[in-house]
């Protein structure tokens, strides 16, 4: 028995992909086997062709997929300008209005410029400075090309010349108004010189105060052959 026992084979179990393969010969055997019978006991030549076929893999398990979350519910924005209209509550007032009250007055400290024996003297303010203008004489504003007056022709021929002192009145807008001389002058140097400056002299006028006088003045005008 324990000879027996140890010549035993042991069973070897077939491989799932093994047993297909077999199946698929004994198949394909019947199947030339019916055929031949069907040709009239002619026997056909059938060229079985074993596959292997290898057994699909089994998939995985599917990965759980997420629950969607619930979707939230959206909150209706007011526009800017719109509002709501709420009631305000009524609260109900029977009280009477009460008359201000002040408080009690304070005495009158009086003046709070030192204490004791010697108190501070009051400080005054200073009076405001004012300025006042200093007066101004005139000035003349003639142009260079403009101060000479024409020579006599006569005083020319007789080649004369003269200097005249002469009082100018000028008015609060520069001008010369009036032309007198002061002590003996020529009436013909006179003449000339009183009609060139009531219409070409200027002045910037004197001033009093800030604004602008009318005021005299004396001038020297010379009448010389050379500058003629």
């Amino acid at each position: 028995m324990l000879a027996y026992a140890a010549h035993r084979r042991t069973r070897r179990q077939l491989s799932p992909p093994t047993l297909i393969a077999i199946v698929a010969v004994h198949a394909a055997a019947l199947t030339a086997l019916a055929l031949a019978k069907m040709d009239g006991g002619r026997l056909v030549d059938v060229v079985t062709t074993v596959y292997r076929v290898r057994p699909e893999p089994i998939p995985p398990d599917p990965k759980p997929q997420p629950k969607p979350k619930p979707a939230q519910q959206s909150i209706k924005q007011v526009p800017p300008d719109s509002h709501v209209d709420r009631p305000q509550p009524v609260i109900p007032n029977n009280a009477q209005p009460q008359p201000f009250d002040p408080g009690p007055r304070l005495a009158d400290p009086g003046p709070l410029i030192g204490t004791g024996a010697n108190p501070l003297p009051p400080i005054v303010p200073d009076p405001p400075k004012v300025i006042v203008a200093r007066p101004t004489a005139p000035v003349l504003a003639t142009p260079a090309d403009q101060l000479r007056p024409p020579y006599p022709e006569e005083k020319r021929r007789l080649e004369e010349e003269a200097v005249l002192r002469l009082r100018l009145a000028i008015d609060p807008r520069g001008r010369v108004t009036e032309v007198d001389p002061v002590g003996a002058a020529d009436p013909l140097f006179l003449a000339s010189a009183r009609s060139h400056l009531l219409r070409y002299w200027r002045y910037r006028p004197a001033t009093e105060a800030g604004q602008p006088v009318a005021t005299s003045i004396v001038v020297t005008l010379r009448f010389r052959l050379d500058e003629g």
